[in-house]
């Protein structure tokens, strides 16, 4: 269940992000990171961000988001991105939150609009989401995320056409994340079978990346895939040896197996 905006929790999380987007460099410690004191450049804040965001470790691209802000404030992308990973992390209200403060800075921004549509999506006001979306679409230009966004109230909204929407967001961007992140929407709303596909199209796209075989492996073990979970599952853990939630996923699914295997085999006489 998604907190009310005026709940406790809401006020817990509004103090932990009340300052998300810029933190004076002098109230940071500087014994702790010292090489923090060399000046970095908005993109090597971005670069950072979307590393670990194509690696699933969404808190730490928040902050790097939040750091490329502190350089330039004027800096769309990070603002988009602060927004995404805030929903990635569950803060919807947060998300609306900032994406509000960032439209008023630049006011009919399209992917903006879809990231406050995307949050109000998950918190259930569904006709505030579809006019958020229906005016991010009008915008000037294309992107994947605003199409992302209306396939994701399309599957909300159990509409047959969120197909086409995400096809639309891969045609937009080429990016292996793309449908990637189409498919962690798809996994949010237990449609597996369209999950696994978009996963599926991912790790085509980049074998090297673990991420998009931990997210293709989980879409499987969903659909009761058990080898393919594992081959994938495996295939991550080659990538990402110390990946942890790849290797609970994995246990999870190898234990059930065992007893089974050893019953078996003294079955067998083996």
């Amino acid at each position: 269940m998604v907190a009310d905006v005026d709940d406790p929790l809401a006020e817990g999380l509004a103090v932990r992000f009340d300052k998300l987007e810029f933190e004076s460099p002098e109230n940071r410690p500087t014994q702790a990171e010292p090489e923090l004191r060399v000046e970095r450049d908005e993109k090597h804040w971005m670069g950072l961000a979307d590393t670990n965001r194509r690696g699933g470790n969404y808190e730490t691209a928040l902050r790097f988001y939040s750091r490329a802000l502190e350089v330039n404030k004027a800096l769309v992308p990070a603002w988009v991105g602060q927004v995404q990973m805030l929903i990635q992390l569950a803060e919807y209200p947060q998300a609306s939150l900032w994406s509000q403060k960032a439209l008023e800075l630049f006011p009919s921004n399209g992917d903006l609009m879809a990231g406050q549509a995307q949050a109000e999506c998950r918190m259930g006001n569904l006709k505030q989401a579809y006019a958020l979306s229906d005016g991010a679409l009008r915008q000037r230009g294309e992107s994947a995320y605003r199409w992302q966004v209306r396939g994701e109230l399309m599957v909300a909204g159990k509409q047959r056409t969120d197909r086409h929407c995400f096809d639309k967001a891969q045609l937009a961007e080429s990016d292996w994340l793309v449908p990637l992140e189409s498919a962690l929407i798809c996994l949010f709303y237990k449609v597996y079978s369209q999950a696994q596909q978009r996963a599926q199209a991912a790790a085509e796209k980049a074998p090297d990346a673990y991420y998009a075989w931990y997210v293709l492996g989980v879409c499987q073990a969903k659909l009761g895939f058990d080898t393919s979970a594992i081959g994938s599952l495996r295939r991550c853990l080659e990538l990402c040896p110390r990946h942890a939630d790849a290797l609970s996923r994995l246990a999870e699914i190898e234990q059930p197996r065992w007893p089974f295997a050893q019953l078996w085999g003294r079955f067998m006489g083996r």
